[in-house]
């Protein structure tokens, strides 16, 4: 299992971070959550068509580039640096790897291309307001309708799901669970945007009434995909979340070497000294978790539910923790609207328990680890 990047990855790292300092300041950030979609049609054509980042892990057989896991762990990381405002995770992280995980050979040379090439926006439901993240929460029905199916039921927390041109949905038949494509402006079909903690990450709530869907994959055979899909989402997330905490931890720093008490920076007293070790124990502690598992979700390792459960409740707490201490280390400007710490402050709390909480998957490493 690989654990340090190698120059190439670093010098990736590099131009990607300098490209989304330019693409996305909080400037950008502020007005886009303001909006209803959530994010710019134009600015996603051209992150692109510059850097071709929604194809980074989709196979080149499929018109992806065909990197790894790792390579799109530092563009999640990235991204959750800069809080970049875009569908990327629900179209490239959640629904291309679900295609690539559940469908046909014909459906993948179909679907991903597109996909890759940013001009479709694709989106993953498989959450219904139950609120459970794994399949026992699956309550959608799915009929067959000649040759097509036909879907009844209610998805929730889908991200991006309202501006979305295709749904990928999770349903359950006389089967078992599916997978099924459905196109974002099917008849019976009803999105509606949720009011949510984080502007930056758009929900939605999907309501089916006899939508016709089409079949991904194998009927009755989408448990072991979900599952696998589910697996590397959760390993993505922890990578993203990591860039959001370091960006923290790095903004309480540069404060508290500029804030001035007592004559003094507050950097040089030694509870302020404490804290800032503690910070950046935890961030590194849950970045290693997350490189952890990017590796082995690269590797497709026998281990990767456990590594990712790990590395999702380790980046969970770290962000959330790591965002506290920030406005703590702001004082009462970083409670205010104007301070940007509070952008990812409600990221932290939002990934927090999206795609389930620290208990959750602390569950489900020990169950995965059979302890």
């Amino acid at each position: 299992m690989q654990f340090s990047f190698t120059s190439e990855q670093e010098e990736f790292r590099s131009v990607l971070r300098r490209f989304l300092e330019d693409k996305s300041p909080t400037t950008t950030v502020r007005r886009l959550m303001e909006t209803e979609a959530g994010w710019d049609r134009a600015a996603w054509q051209e992150l692109n068509q510059q850097l071709g980042l929604t194809a980074i892990h989709i196979p080149e057989a499929y018109g992806g580039q065909g990197f790894s896991f790792v390579e799109l762990g530092i563009v999640l990381e990235e991204m959750g640096r800069a809080l970049l405002c875009a569908p990327y995770f629900s179209s490239t992280v959640l629904a291309a790897t679900a295609i690539v995980n559940a469908g046909t050979e014909a459906q993948k040379r179909e679907l991903l291309p597109v996909i890759a090439d940013g001009s479709c926006i694709a989106a993953l439901a498989f959450t219904e307001p139950n609120g459970r993240w794994d399949a026992s929460g699956v309550e959608m029905t799915a009929t067959r309708d000649g040759g097509l199916f036909r879907l009844d039921g209610v998805k929730s927390f889908v991200v991006d799901g309202h501006t979305a041109d295709l749904i990928v949905v999770l349903a359950r038949g006389v089967a078992g669970l599916s997978f099924f494509t459905v196109r974002g402006d099917a008849l019976g079909l009803t999105r509606r945007a949720l009011k949510v903690v984080d502007p930056t990450r758009k929900l939605a709530m999907l309501n089916f009434r006899s939508v016709e869907a089409t079949l991904l994959g194998e009927e009755g055979g989408a448990a072991a995909p979900f599952a696998k899909t589910m697996t590397r989402a959760a390993a993505c997330l922890a990578n993203e979340m990591v860039g959001g905490a370091e960006r923290l931890r790095q903004s309480a720093l540069d404060y508290a070497n500029l804030r001035v008490q007592f004559g003094r920076t507050i950097a040089s007293f030694q509870s302020m000294k404490h804290k800032q070790a503690d910070m950046l124990i935890d961030v590194e502690l849950a970045k290693s978790a997350a490189y952890a598992a990017a590796s082995a979700a690269a590797e497709d390792d026998p281990d990767l539910p456990a590594i990712a459960s790990l590395a999702k409740a380790a980046a969970s707490e770290a962000y959330m923790q790591t965002a506290i201490s920030t406005i703590q280390i702001h004082g009462g400007i970083g409670f205010t609207w104007d301070n940007d710490t509070h952008l990812w402050f409600k990221r932290a709390k939002a990934s927090e328990v999206f795609l389930g909480d620290p208990a959750w998957h602390r569950e489900a490493m020990m169950r995965a680890w059979n302890v």
